[in-house]
């Protein structure tokens, strides 16, 4: 995991901390009539990495205690990619209250350095046993945050 800073469109710098990366291989499953990746398979890989960036971040025990449930997708498709195109996509969290938390998710292409898909998910914790809201507690956040190693 990294951090870095971009601009974004209104000209103040945002903090992209601990960026979370993974690899996707484009297959012939994942295109289309119009001949390029369905939009749908793109809502799948934002769900995949941040499914692959909490199990990188969380004990067992935290996983246990613990389930995510979205609330809500925004999705900006930008480009299209192609089977057997090379992607990387890459994670971070954002504002974390209450039950609540922020994921952006980014696809992009590096051999043309597009990105291709900008993503904004709401995630909501549960209580593993109840299935009801949870309060994220401070030390939930300081692991979002990659303060605290696993």
């Amino acid at each position: 995991m990294y951090q870095f800073s971009i601009e974004n469109k209104n000209g103040m710098e945002e903090i992209k901390a601990n960026v979370f990366s993974k690899n996707i291989l484009v297959y012939q499953s994942d295109i289309d009539e119009l001949g390029h990746v369905n939009n749908v398979v793109y809502l799948g890989w934002a769900q995949e990495v941040a499914a692959a960036h909490w199990n990188v971040l969380a004990t067992p025990e935290i996983k246990k205690l613990n389930v995510w449930v979205v609330l809500r997708h925004e999705i900006d498709y930008l480009g299209a990619a192609f089977e057997n195109d090379q992607l990387v996509a890459n994670t971070w969290v954002g504002e974390t209250t209450g039950p609540r938390s922020i994921r952006y998710v980014e696809i992009t292409n590096p051999k043309t350095g597009k990105t291709l898909v900008k993503a904004k998910t709401t995630w909501c914790m549960l209580d593993s046993q109840s299935m009801r809201p949870k309060r994220i507690d401070e030390s939930i956040i300081k692991i979002l945050k990659g303060a605290v190693n696993n």
